[in-house]
């Protein structure tokens, strides 16, 4: 089901125009009804990290707050009070700061940030039929009133590992840092084998130290060669050991043009990571890279610097609150008007919560060729079913 003008019920933002419309990307049956007429005023409170003490947080806070108002700006016959309060240094202060939005009449949290500043503010507000829209990528805080807007290691392996078995890569090996991200990094990359009908041939970590890396990485590289795994998941990202990773595969014999290599982060960010040699020919997922171009295109001339890549969760946050505002009627903002399988679009695509409280996003399948991404796999404009 397309989310075009020739859905039977699609809502459209103005600013975006048809291809990034904000709006339920509805299909037939879909549990929504449009409603007649503009809605209310909604009230939504945004959780940032200010007060911190961290000009870093603070940075962030100022993302996020101007997205949010970017979005509420473009929404055609939804009128949104946004209030921002600070989450401080700690756990504290975000639950103080959701109870007292929530006492301010806030009927939807869009917030915070960090995993344990999410849980804090939905255990502040449970029961309370307030939902919490947090920007976490940590499905360990998601559940019950949180659900978060972040980018999961178990969608993207799932979207990743679903296209290489249709390319015909059934046999897996997966390299992960011995850290805390690297292990969920790892158990998603297992269970979307698992899930496509692949099989995972071998499964490596390595100590999270330029030493370990270099002392782990020959050997695992040898039994990599031997398993005969058609393709190799990474967990690393650019920040970390992805760089060191990809190089000592390559030059022990792991040879990318042949077996395919996969991360599970972003290897475009920084773009200077698409120089490494190790990279060339390697797959990663990304939000629909036209409507994240004209997202901060729109920013950079807004505000006059580009944003970071999480403040384009806050623009997708207020827009799946519009489009429920304008058309889910009452019970606007419940669990159930959240997880309505036809889901929402917003500047990184299409995207929906799932009852779980994690979100799936259509993602494109990029590749390394030359130093440049290149898009094999465009990002789907509408989900395919309940769960697909």
């Amino acid at each position: 089901m397309s989310a075009s003008s020739t859905a039977p019920r699609a809502w459209a933002l103005r600013a975006f125009g048809l291809a990034a419309a904000l709006a339920l990307a509805a299909c037939a049956g879909g549990p929504i009804a449009s409603v007649g007429g503009p809605a209310e005023t909604v009230n939504v409170a945004l959780l940032v990290p200010s007060g911190s003490g961290q000009a870093s947080d603070d940075l962030i806070a100022q993302n996020l707050e101007n997205a949010a108002r970017m979005a509420i700006s473009d929404l055609d016959g939804v009128k949104v009070n946004l209030q921002v309060y600070p989450t401080g240094a700690g756990d504290t202060q975000a639950a103080q700061s959701a109870s007292q939005a929530l006492a301010a009449g806030a009927q939807i949290i869009l917030g915070p940030v960090f995993a344990a500043s999410a849980n804090a503010a939905g255990q502040a507000v449970a029961g309370r039929g307030v939902n919490v829209l947090a920007f976490s990528n940590n499905p360990a805080v998601a559940g019950g009133n949180v659900f978060i807007l972040g980018q999961t290691f178990a969608d993207t392996a799932d979207r990743l590992v679903r296209y290489a078995v249709s390319q015909g890569k059934t046999s897996f090996a997966i390299v992960h840092d011995q850290t805390t991200a690297g292990q969920i990094g790892e158990q998603a990359a297992y269970a979307a084998v698992q899930a496509a009908g692949g099989t995972v041939a071998e499964d490596f970590g390595y100590p999270y130290s330029q030493q370990g890396v270099s002392d782990a990485l020959p050997g695992i590289a040898k039994q990599v060669k031997a398993s005969n795994a058609q393709a190799v998941i990474f967990t690393a990202d650019t920040a970390g050991a992805l760089p060191l990773v990809t190089q000592l595969m390559s030059e022990n014999g792991v040879d990318p043009a042949v077996t395919q290599y996969i991360g599970l982060t972003r290897w475009d960010i920084p773009p200077t990571t698409l120089a490494l040699p190790g990279v060339q020919h390697g797959w990663f997922a990304l939000p629909d890279p036209g409507l994240s171009q004209q997202f901060n295109a729109r920013y950079q001339a807004a505000y006059g610097s580009a944003p970071l890549p999480i403040a384009s969760l806050a623009y997708d946050g207020i827009a799946a609150i519009g489009a429920l505002a304008k058309h889910a009627g009452a019970g606007a903002f419940s669990a159930a008007a959240l997880t309505q399988p036809a889901g929402f679009v917003g500047v990184n695509g299409i995207f929906r919560f799932r009852p779980d409280g994690t979100t799936q996003r259509g993602l494109a399948i990029a590749q390394i060729v030359n130093n440049q991404v290149s898009v094999i796999d465009p990002a789907p404009r509408s989900f395919g079913g309940p769960g697909s």
